[in-house]
């Protein structure tokens, strides 16, 4: 159970700093191209959500061939365990998309 919780914290923080890193950068460049940074991170931070997940999941198709085993081979815990990863590589990307919004002063969409 404690590697499960190791994996489960370190795909949570990867996915965050995919999207805090990703949007800190990419407002870099908005600043380069004389954009408004806070305007571009909201944006970022929205369209990098999805990529947060796979980057943190190491590749969907692991994932993807652990789920259809589970199902087709009864393992619940495999299951159990793939779709664990699955929150928790969301709930790091949202609290990172969360922290930009707060960051920005901009709305939820």
């Amino acid at each position: 159970m404690g590697r499960l919780l190791d994996t489960l914290t370190i795909n949570a923080f990867i996915a965050f700093g995919v999207i805090l890193g990703g949007t800190l950068i990419g407002s870099l460049g908005a600043v380069f191209m004389g954009q408004a940074p806070g305007h571009s991170m909201l944006e970022l931070a929205g369209k990098l959500k999805i990529w947060a997940l796979v980057t943190a999941m190491g590749g969907t198709f692991d994932t993807i061939r652990a789920i259809e085993e589970g199902f087709l081979g009864w393992q619940v815990g495999t299951l159990a365990k793939q779709l664990l990863l699955i929150l928790s590589a969301f709930l790091g990307a949202h609290a990172g998309y969360l922290l930009v919004l707060h960051l920005t002063g901009g709305r939820m969409r």
